[in-house]
């Protein structure tokens, strides 16, 4: 009898354990060829950058913890890396495609990126790192769908569109890094482009999109531009802002959008005008002269062009500063996991450091840079992870080189070499943007995301934090902060490895204007972070080293 009952509990146990096990996560798998190639983006013919033959680059369509792998081979003349912007690449940095992080994939060679948007949904964008490739193109959509069983706060949309908007140079991006090694500016950009082409506006192009009368549309608005903001809107037509860089936001009708450098809006459009056609208008915001391009919306049917009345932008900053300020998170929607955005009370957590950050611009010997509490970044030719993980840090950079309450005379005086931070892990902190320039910044930072509590005028004291929303501050993975204004953010350090602060423009972030902040495991532990997979490229000091005997462990 005892051991029918044993029998009987070793089935149910069985049993039990076939409950819980659950399938491995999809995988999908990409083949990826990056090439030159020759595009007309403002009507001029000159070089592009392709992949697998297109400009902009394939549209990522995932859902939440599908394994996506892409073996990209790099048939440029010149070394290679994508970033995927706003991943989180939970511990594991090793994907994250930035040059503190990864060795480039040198020419005539490939590397296979794997990585998982784990507990993400939202819209995003993947592009270049290297130079100033991106100026040449590279970029394209990526977009993560909710799982089936998770509830979105909208109804199902006939379809899902992606819109890259950004500015763009008829120079070759091998004569805008010419002009940035000079020390030189890039200027104000040639013209706009939507989708890597700009409209003509007299009613020949064709149509980037079609709509049936009466259904509503997913359109996911990216700004993959170098370095200037963009007002995005529609012809009679109103957005319903849904999600913002990963978090559903309160729903909203918007007339227009302002998108800054690096940042993506998902909307819903309905299509609820008379059939014909209709301009989507992008134009440069903060510029003395307004740049201007336009892209076409077809209605199924429709009979009729685009009127030539094209909706008017805003005007000024302080505009800008109010849409940001109407932004709230969503704290009933579910996430990427069932559970309620605002389950998570940030608001209540106690502070534990306090980061300022400066941004400043200076010439070195003669030359133009541009810098974080005084120090311009640069970086070596051993990346910075790397160098961490074979314990040669000391040969290639010094941790915490600024301070976290930089002095006047501190930030005054630049001097360029690697700007890496040491936070501690689960720590919970605060970082302010500081800008005491006459420029708008966009600011973003790898593998996480932060609340946006406040972007205020002025400068910023402890005083300000009366100001912070406290309660439903969007989470998101970007941020800007407007001329002569300051930004604060909260966030907790919790996903280990070596992760890029930078400015989104591009010209700022080649020129110094980036750090890395280096979260460790104190436990060494594999909870925590991903051993170096066999498959990673190694250079520098560490190109002919063994990698080291697991120096992770543990569950």
């Amino acid at each position: 009898m005892r051991g029918v009952k044993i029998l009987a509990a070793c089935l149910y146990l069985a049993a039990a354990a076939t409950v819980v096990v659950r399938a491995e996560d999809p995988y999908f798998h990409h083949v990826w060829n990056v090439t030159y190639g020759t595009a007309s983006p403002l009507g001029v013919p000159q070089q592009v950058i392709l992949i697998n033959g297109q400009f902009p680059g394939p549209n990522i369509n995932s859902t939440s913890n599908n394994n996506v792998i892409i073996n990209v081979f790099n048939n440029l003349d010149e070394p290679f890396l994508l970033t995927w912007n706003g991943i989180q690449h939970r511990k594991n940095c090793w994907q994250d495609g930035t040059q503190g992080t990864m060795c480039p994939i040198m020419p005539g060679t490939n590397f296979t990126y794997h990585f998982q948007p784990k507990d993400q949904i939202g819209s995003y964008f993947y592009y270049p790192t290297t130079g100033m490739h991106r100026a040449a193109g590279g970029y394209g959509g990526l977009r993560v769908n909710s799982r089936l069983l998770i509830p979105v706060p909208y109804a199902d949309p006939e379809d899902d569109y992606t819109v890259l908007i950004g500015d763009w140079y008829t120079k070759s991006h091998t004569q805008l890094k010419k002009f940035l090694d000079g020390g030189r500016t890039l200027g104000r950009p040639d013209g706009i482009v939507i989708n890597g082409k700009s409209g003509k506006g007299d009613g020949s192009d064709a149509p980037l999109f079609t709509l049936k009368p009466g259904k509503t549309y997913r359109v996911r608005i990216c700004n993959v531009g170098i370095k200037t903001s963009l007002n995005f809107r529609i012809q009679n037509h109103k957005m319903k802002l849904v999600e913002m860089e990963g978090s559903h936001v309160l729903q909203n009708d918007y007339d227009s959008l302002d998108v800054h450098v690096g940042q993506c809006f998902g909307t819903i459009v309905t299509a609820n005008q008379e059939p014909k056609d209709y301009y989507m208008v992008a134009s440069s915001r903060f510029l003395k002269k307004i740049v201007t391009t336009t892209g076409l919306l077809r209605y199924e049917g429709g009979k009729g062009q685009a009127s030539t009345q094209l909706p008017a932008g805003p005007v000024g900053w302080a505009w800008s500063l109010n849409q940001f300020r109407s932004f709230r998170w969503n704290l009933t929607a579910s996430a990427a996991r069932p559970n309620p955005q605002g389950s998570y009370h940030y608001g209540k957590i106690n502070i534990t450091r306090t980061i300022k950050l400066v941004n400043t611009q200076a010439k070195v010997d003669g030359k133009l840079r541009y810098a974080l509490n005084g120090v311009s970044h640069t970086e070596p030719e051993t990346p910075l992870k790397l160098a961490e993980y074979f314990g040669i840090a000391d040969k290639v950079f010094k941790y915490n080189i600024i301070t976290d309450n930089p002095t006047p005379e501190e930030i005054k005086n630049i001097r360029i070499e690697p700007n890496v931070l040491n936070i501690t892990h689960r720590t919970f902190v605060e970082v302010v943007f500081e800008n005491h320039e006459k420029t708008v910044q966009s600011w973003h930072l790898d593998g996480y995301s932060f609340f946006a509590v406040a972007v205020e005028p002025g400068t910023w004291t402890p005083e300000k934090r009366k100001n912070y929303n406290l309660l439903d501050a969007v989470s998101r993975h970007t941020v800007q902060v407007y001329p002569k204004c300051w930004a604060a953010i909260l966030l907790t350090f919790d996903n280990c490895g070596m992760w890029n602060i930078r400015s989104e423009n591009t010209e700022r972030r080649y020129l110094g204007q980036q750090l890395y902040a280096s979260i460790l495991s104190p436990e060494k532990s594999l909870r925590d972070e991903y051993n170096m997979p066999e498959t990673s490229l190694q250079c520098g000091l560490v190109k002919n080293t063994p990698k080291p005997a697991n120096p992770y462990a543990g569950a």
